[in-house]
């Protein structure tokens, strides 16, 4: 009797299906995963299954990637996420599972790129990241460092993958090493996976150039040709599954990495080199929130961050809340500026971003804006809400309060720009 996990062959008047077995939510249907990645239901009547190959659900054997000491070190360091997962028959989702042996075991490609090793710092999905965790891992990137790496991946979660790797670029002053932060669409044990050419094409990157910072490496398009180097603190996941899903904003691509070819391709000429050491600063201020603005508010949801160290305003358009009363219907907006006033007189910080993908933030263009400036918000100019939110963090936990308020406005690691000229085509 065959049982969900085990791989089976089903016979029907159209003909042989392979694929796993998986649990069914209908008694009458047999549900399978074929060896393209998709899930389909057989009616139970019409399905005859003949043979049953073996158990996915058994341990999985790794076997030991052989050393090559002649090529240059690269740690791999594991976080959990989509990249670090494979199907969970038991339960048809997805689970968090592969141990770092068994993730390299995935990509023999490696071995011929460089010397290997392999770290497992966390298991978790993206979703659960604090800043502490954030923390970790940039302590974990220093002790690979000491030990003589020449480079470093990162294998994490793709949902908060931007907001970890603007993090690290702020922790992370300078590098004597890249620090390439890689994750995944599609776990690693499905067909389609993105896992191990995204893996492969940022140990290219690490191995054939001078780059000494902080970036991601994702598909640069749907197909299996080119990865992009993406900046770190300018990157945003604009689709909710495509393996294209990681854009750069109000920014190019660093490089361009050719599958196929192996070649790597610069598209700008300001980036990080490597530095001579590692300068680190890795505390996190908890107390920093981010809220995004929206129709329907109240007071009460500014007020929530009384007594906080700072705020992050996700705001409309060029960096608006509401607070002006232009009909009876909007009279509670009356005391949203209040509410905002009293925030910052307990001493938070308040930054202003806007929801908009692209573009910057411009307070004086509008008076709604220019109250906003009255009361003391600070703008942040066209930084991504998310770097906001650490980058503030990174601040009001490594400097004094005055000094804050004129590094959050300051260029340190890519995430502001000066102007944005116009382009044809934003995205």
């Amino acid at each position: 009797m065959a049982n969900p996990g085990d791989q089976v062959i089903i016979k029907t008047k159209k003909g042989k299906d392979k694929g796993i077995l998986m649990p069914s939510p209908k008694k009458d249907v047999i549900l399978v995963k074929l060896e393209n990645g998709y899930n389909v239901g057989f009616s139970k009547k019409d399905v005859i299954i003949t043979t049953v190959k073996k158990s996915v659900t058994s341990k999985t054997k790794t076997s030991k990637i052989q050393k090559q000491s002649s090529l240059p070190k690269i740690s791999v360091l594991h976080t959990g996420g989509t990249i670090a997962s494979k199907v969970d028959y038991r339960t048809g989702g997805v689970a968090s599972e592969f141990s770092p042996e068994e993730l390299l075991s995935l990509f023999p490609e490696l071995k011929d790129i460089a010397d290997i090793k392999s770290e497992l710092v966390a298991q978790m999905w993206s979703d659960d990241l604090r800043f502490s965790h954030l923390t970790l891992l940039a302590k974990a990137v220093e002790k690979q460092v000491k030990k003589g790496v020449k480079g470093i991946i990162v294998g994490i979660g793709t949902d908060n993958l931007a907001a970890a790797a603007s993090a690290l670029s702020f922790m992370i002053e300078e590098s004597p090493v890249p620090i390439i932060l890689a994750g995944s669409q599609r776990s690693s044990d499905r067909g389609s996976s993105d896992a191990a050419m995204n893996i492969i094409c940022a140990a290219e990157f690490i191995t054939k150039t001078n780059f000494g910072g902080v970036a991601i490496c994702m598909h640069a398009g749907s197909s299996d040709n080119v990865c992009a180097i993406l900046p770190a603190c300018k990157t945003y996941k604009l689709h909710s599954s495509r393996r294209d899903a990681f854009k750069a904003v109000n920014s190019l691509a660093i490089a361009m990495v050719d599958y196929n070819t192996r070649e790597v391709t610069f598209q700008i000429k300001d980036y990080p080199r490597r530095s001579e050491k590692l300068l680190l600063k890795t505390k996190m201020e908890d107390k920093v929130g981010l809220l995004k603005i929206h129709i329907n508010m109240i007071p009460e949801q500014f007020s929530f961050f009384q007594g906080y160290k700072g705020l992050i305003i996700e705001g409309t358009g060029l960096g608006h809340t509401p607070g002006q009363v232009p009909n009876e219907e909007a009279k509670i907006h009356k005391k949203i500026y209040p509410a905002l006033k009293k925030v910052i007189d307990s001493g938070c910080l308040v930054v202003m971003t806007t929801q908009c993908i692209f573009g910057m933030v411009n307070m004086n263009v509008y008076d709604k804006g220019r109250d906003l400036l009255d009361l003391g918000i600070i703008s942040g100019q066209d930084m991504l809400a998310n770097t906001a939110l650490v980058k503030l963090s990174w601040l009001l936990a490594n400097y004094k309060k005055d000094e804050v308020k004129d590094l959050i406005v300051r260029n340190l690691r890519g995430e502001i720009n000066e102007h944005l000229p116009y382009e044809e085509e934003f995205l």
